[in-house]
């Protein structure tokens, strides 16, 4: 069986060497497997698979990890424990799935981290990893069961990832949970080795991934495909007998859903998503509040949330204190809350959206006005947005028409969703092409960059610079929205989406300069200019050589192989034209 064939590796997984990547990239190569730990392809999707029961004595708690030495500090249980189960007032009956997201704690080393952290590089900015933050993806079951004391089986099963693939996630829980609640321990442990097999998740590629009889075929998006497009998996028929499913997407929620208790402030949820203003989600269960708040992270896609969220949090939260103080201004997090309790806790949070049951509409609502803040006082409140802010654009009637004709002429949720999802994204651009534009001109001409200088830096940012573009080559080359465009830019650059989107555009433009830097040493005759310098000099441009190298490679610089062969050459053959001492010398270093 699989399992004779992988040992349970005690130790935990160990730090893989290239081979390990090597094997984990190409599963099917001669010899290959032999590199790969026990475990390894486990952890690429992920950290460990938790069963969370409830005990009349102790409450709610951890009764299984799997694999057994995953490990996890007693405040990450103590999380996974109280975000597992639905709060008793959500009478969540029967089946329910959501998911939750909380802080790692410090100080653990990452298996695999060198062939993961490449694969994390080619996906789109929005869906890299953060590596502060675990998520946990829950199925719970509740039902009458009349030979246990409380009357009631309550069990959660979870999966502990980094990865953000929560429909990937919801599709593999639907398959497993309901047979893992039969049939107990054995079950997960086959669940688990068939992870172990798993090819591993490199973006742009067709997976398909063997889950217990089932094959899942997707495709995790890269940074290369054009935003707005999806190219997915399509239901091939197979010779063999297994059963395959083609996900659409791995990482999308029902928009359209989430956003029809709030159908009329889509764009102002937007402006408060894009300025991450501190917001919360009241919602009767765990589904509506985690759905809810993915939804609102992801309108402001191929942008990335900076800030954090937290798609389900509870009072036992170990940043409930840190969230709700009242000492200081509320952070700006998105939380997404069903407790009664937090309707008084932050009631003086600034905007507070109330869902009541998530179901499709028959009818839109009518126009729904902007509820006053001071009329939130209980959770049973009305459904509506709560707030006192006023939107910096114009309200775009256009999609709210659209959207509207939709429901009357029945038009699927997804072709809705897909709706939806364009208008955001239209919006989104529209926003951030100026920006792009602006920041693209920081960047110093290529006849500045001398191989015998450092390369030049990028010029500053200048808030006033950036505005006077947007007179000629603002917004308005690309959508007809009228409105307060520098009250929300002004607004957005003092913002951390700002903050996290214009570092990642600096990291990039930096590694382009340095790329640029290397490319023009090769294209130096090396040797002719070491020949015309002393001893002492040329041995100084060796090792600076040699550290350009290490840096291209450390810092995955986007040089061409050709190039860092060329620069390899080059230091070579300046080695070889000095005497045999200086030459043991540098040959020995820097290489190791």
């Amino acid at each position: 069986s699989a399992m004779s064939l992988r040992e349970r590796s005690p130790g935990g997984a160990v730090e893989a060497g290239e081979d390990a990547a090597a094997a984990l990239a190409e599963p099917d190569g001669p010899d290959r497997c032999l590199s790969l730990l026990p475990w390894d392809r486990f952890s690429a999707w992920l950290h460990c698979v938790c069963v969370v029961g409830f005990d009349l004595e102790l409450g709610q708690a951890v009764e299984v990890i799997y694999p057994p030495h995953s490990k996890l500090s007693d405040k990450e249980k103590t999380n996974i424990c109280y975000l597992s189960f639905p709060d008793s007032n959500s009478g969540c009956l029967g089946d329910t799935q959501f998911c939750f997201r909380f802080r790692r704690s410090p100080g653990r080393k990452v298996s695999l981290c060198c062939f993961l952290d490449q694969l994390d590089r080619d996906l789109p900015v929005y869906l890299k990893k953060d590596p502060a933050y675990y998520y946990g993806y829950v199925y719970f079951r509740q039902v009458r069961d009349k030979s246990l004391k409380r009357g009631y089986f309550q069990k959660s099963l979870v999966l502990i990832s980094k990865l953000p693939y929560v429909h990937l996630f919801r599709t593999m829980l639907k398959q497993i949970a309901p047979e893992y609640f039969e049939k107990s321990e054995a079950f997960l442990e086959a669940v688990c080795s068939d992870v172990d097999r798993w090819p591993p998740p490199i973006p742009g590629k067709i997976l398909h991934l063997p889950i217990m009889g089932i094959i899942m075929k997707l495709r995790i998006p890269t940074y290369r495909d054009k935003p707005g497009t999806t190219p997915i998996a399509q239901n091939i028929h197979q010779a063999d007998a297994q059963i395959s499913m083609a996900l659409p997407t791995v990482h999308e929620v029902d928009l359209f859903r989430c956003f029809c208790p709030v159908f009329f402030h889509i764009q102002m949820l937007w402006e408060l998503v894009l300025l991450g203003e501190p917001l919360v989600v009241m919602a009767p269960s765990p589904s509506e509040s985690s759905e809810t708040v993915l939804a609102l992270v992801s309108c402001i896609s191929p942008l990335k949330y900076c800030s954090d969220f937290r798609p389900y949090f509870t009072i036992h939260d170990s940043e409930f204190k840190e969230y709700t103080t009242r000492t200081q201004a509320p952070p700006s997090v998105i939380l997404g809350v069903t407790n009664p309790f937090f309707a008084k806790t932050l009631q003086h949070w600034p905007h507070i959206i109330r869902i009541g049951d998530i179901k499709l509409p028959g009818e839109v609502p009518k126009q729904v006005k902007v509820k006053k803040l001071k009329n939130l006082k209980t959770l049973d409140s009305k459904p509506g947005v709560y707030t006192s802010y006023k939107p910096y654009l114009n309200k775009d009637e256009e999609i709210v028409k659209q959207l509207q004709k939709g429901v009357q002429q029945k038009r699927p949720t997804e072709a809705q969703s897909v709706i939806l999802r364009r208008y955001f994204l239209e919006l989104t651009e529209s926003f951030i092409i100026p920006l792009e534009r602006y920041v693209a001109s920081l960047m110093p001409l290529q006849k500045c960059i001398s191989p015998w200088k450092s390369p030049p830096q990028l010029r500053q940012f200048s808030q006033d610079d950036f505005m006077k573009t947007l007179e000629k080559a603002g917004p308005q080359l690309t959508s007809g929205l009228k409105g307060d465009w520098i009250g929300l830019y002004r607004h957005f650059l003092k913002s951390p989406n700002f903050d996290g989107w214009f570092r990642s555009r600096q990291k990039e433009m930096t590694q382009k300069l340095e790329a640029l830097h290397l490319e023009a040493l090769c294209n130096e005759n090396l040797v002719f200019w070491s020949q015309k310098h002393t001893e002492v000099e040329t041995v100084d441009l060796v090792l600076k050589l040699k550290n350009k190298l290490l840096q291209a490679d450390r810092e995955q610089l986007p040089v061409k192989t050709d190039t860092l062969k060329k620069l390899q050459t080059h230091i070579n053959d300046i080695i070889l034209a000095l005497p045999d001492d200086l030459q043991d010398i540098l040959l020995k270093t820097g290489t190791t």
